[in-house]
């Protein structure tokens, strides 16, 4: 979740809080504070699908998680090569939590791939689940083992627990009419099956999924559920696994209400359609596929039930361009994409800066430069998105911190546009777009109104009385200009991308005009109304860890540990970058240091430097990941000592 109480559990590191409890005849079973689990296989193997499920079943029991996909970055390498290892983290706990966990409890390896791809990444005493079926010397050859490291002791620091899933799976799945080769491809259900057993997970939410998954192939779906229960059987009757384990719902950490398990991509367009009807608008998505931004077309194009139309365009260009004519006929018009679409769309997005019409830009962020790493996670387009085009075109940019935070985070992106007549950048990226945590559903009592007041008639008079429609005539509050409907009998005007007339919205080359011009439009953005950045200081505090993005979890957990360990440092988090909170100045003022952790080479501390003369330290990290909070925790930790 995302507050910032502390917790003193989080930094427990997966302690057992409860005794150990058995009863005759029966396994023991040991309750847990918190684990952190990874799935880890070939991209065929089925680890996201295992990952979501367990995730989603967790989430219905009521624990606090926070998960972590990792996709491989090619379309589809080699099978049972470390490039081609997929793999699924999921932090779950009785309490508040606010990352996917630094080190996972309990690995699942699929293949030799798989256990070599994430082995560095477990602590020792760590519990390893292996498939021995895939350890077969060529496949152990393929990424470099020279010996079994199931039989030459270098995994004698953990408790390893060899399991042959795949023959398990297939003996499970005799009775049914499937080939070897159909009856091996439920051995993911199988390793989920043993894992739900071994942390009391819920059953009936999967068996329910998997028969509608496969529906149309009941055969199927029999075959997947069989495996499934195998595989809970077998964590309830094998001498290998003597322990399952507890970790009870995290009933303090949520205030009442309704909650499910959403991703970020889910979550962002949710709150789209939510600041449509919000508008009283019709949505229009003007897009072209692209990872990690995709989810939200395929999301949107389910809902033409709430008014949603999507268009998937031939190019990035046409897209914002099918957008931008939405946004002129009185739609709430979207467009996603990632940095390499930013790329492509900067002339529109100019153009819509000249033409002041409201428009939000979703850029999901990804490993770049240019086609970069299309499934890891980046905070990059930052400046981009700050002065990605031509001349001087402000544009104003907001970013979420969390995956349910997105839902928020685009009603406010909309607000903004529609208010000010502007175009929006809302700056997710690829490890808020894919990763999950509880979002509490709210009532639509809550949400914000957003209705917008099209032009109906002229608003200006000229000097000799006649009444006229002036387009660039200005609400002397927002500086917003009115947003007339084509088709509405006395307001033609004149729109593209030439200089405007200030009021009359004629074609002007007069240089007067032009400065006029770019100074208003630079002064509707600096004077939007966001709110005050807040700022979270135990007191006695001389550094200031700021942050933006998705960073916030992992310095919030950082943060923690150092107050935990008798450290007073502050921490404040951006959501508005364009313009800046009008408190910020004063907010860095108090502080003799401020650290910047960054999943970049240092955009938000090289604007914090140049607008506030402040000097921000940066770290960054641009390896594809998040943050994890131990490292974090140390490099703050050497930046309070200094």
């Amino acid at each position: 979740m995302t507050s910032q109480v502390s917790s003193t559990a989080e930094q427990a590191d997966g302690a057992v809080v409860g005794e150990q409890r058995a009863a005759a005849g029966a396994k023991d079973v040991r309750r847990l504070d918190r684990v952190i689990i990874r799935f880890a296989g070939d991209s065929g193997d089925g680890m996201q699908l295992t990952g979501d499920r367990f995730t989603s079943e967790t989430a219905s029991f009521g624990n606090d998680l926070s998960t972590l996909p990792n996709f491989p970055a090619e379309i589809r390498a080699p099978a049972g090569t470390l490039p081609g290892v997929s793999s699924f983290q999921l932090h779950f706990a009785d309490h508040d939590i606010l990352t996917p966990g630094d080190a996972p409890n309990v690995l699942v390896a699929m293949n030799p791939a798989a256990l070599k791809a994430n082995i560095a990444d477990l602590p020792r005493g760590a519990e390893i689940i292996v498939n021995t079926d895939e350890f077969t010397k060529r496949a152990m050859q393929k990424v470099g083992y020279g010996s079994s490291p199931l039989e030459d002791g270098s995994l004698d620091g953990y408790s390893l627990h060899p399991v042959p899933l795949t023959t398990l799976t297939v003996e499970a799945l005799k009775e049914f009419d499937l080939t070897r080769r159909e009856a091996e491809r439920s051995k993911n259900m199988f390793a989920l099956g043993l894992l739900s057993w071994m942390y009391h997970r819920p059953t009936e939410g999967t068996e329910r999924f998997l028969r509608s998954k496969f529906a149309r192939r009941p055969d199927i779906a029999a075959a997947n559920i069989a495996a499934y229960r195998a595989g809970w059987n077998f964590g309830e009757t094998t001498e290998d696994f003597a322990v399952s384990y507890e970790v009870a719902p995290a009933a303090k950490a949520f205030p009442p209400g309704v909650y499910r398990n959403i991703s970020g991509n889910l979550a962002l367009s949710y709150g789209l359609i939510a600041a449509s009807r919000q508008a009283d608008l019709p949505l229009y998505l003007g897009s072209y596929p692209i990872t990690p931004a995709s989810d939200i077309l395929h999301e949107l194009s389910r809902h033409k039930n709430f008014g949603v139309r999507t268009f998937q365009a031939e190019d990035e260009i046409a897209g914002i361009g099918a957008a931008l004519g939405a946004a002129f006929g009185g739609s709430l018009a979207v467009t996603t994409t990632s940095g390499p679409g930013v790329a492509l769309k900067s002339e529109t997005i100019g153009l819509a800066v000249s033409l002041e019409l409201p428009l939000l830009i979703v850029d999901i962020q990804r490993g770049g430069p240019s086609t970069g790493l299309p499934t890891k996670t980046e905070q990059a387009d930052l400046l981009q998105a700050m002065y990605g085009r031509n001349g001087e075109a402000p544009v104003p940019v907001v970013a979420p911190c969390t995956p349910a935070d997105c839902f928020d985070a685009a009603l406010e992106a909309a607000r903004i546009a529609l208010v000010y007549r502007t175009p929006v950048f809302l700056l997710s990226d690829g490890y808020l777009a894919n990763g999950s945590e509880p979002w509490r559903i709210p009532d639509p009592q809550e949400l914000p109104d957003l209705t917008v007041q099209f032009a109906q008639g002229p608003n200006h008079i000229l000097d000799d009385g006649t009444e006229v429609f002036w387009p660039y005539k200005r609400d002397p509050q927002t500086l917003a200009r009115p947003w007339a409907v084509p088709g509405t009998p006395g307001l033609e005007h004149r729109i593209g991308g030439i200089e405007k007339q200030d009021g009359t919205g004629h074609i002007s080359y007069d240089p007067a005009n032009h400065d006029f011009m770019v100074r208003t439009r630079q002064a509707k953005i600096d004077n939007i109304d966001v709110p005050d950045v807040e700022v979270d200081d135990p007191g006695g505090a001389k550094t200031l860890v700021l942050g933006w993005g998705s960073t916030y979890g992992p310095i919030t957990a950082a943060v923690r540990r150092l107050r935990t360990a008798g450290q007073a440092v502050a921490q404040a988090h951006l959501r508005h970058l364009n313009p800046f909170p009008h408190n910020l100045a004063d907010v860095l003022a108090r502080y003799e240091r401020v650290v910047v952790p960054e999943m970049n080479l240092g955009q938000l501390a090289t604007l914090i430097r140049a607008k506030y003369l402040v000097d921000a330290r940066s770290y960054n990290q641009v390896n594809g990941m998040p943050f994890k909070a131990e490292q974090l925790a140390t490099a703050l930790k050497e930046a309070l000592d200094d």
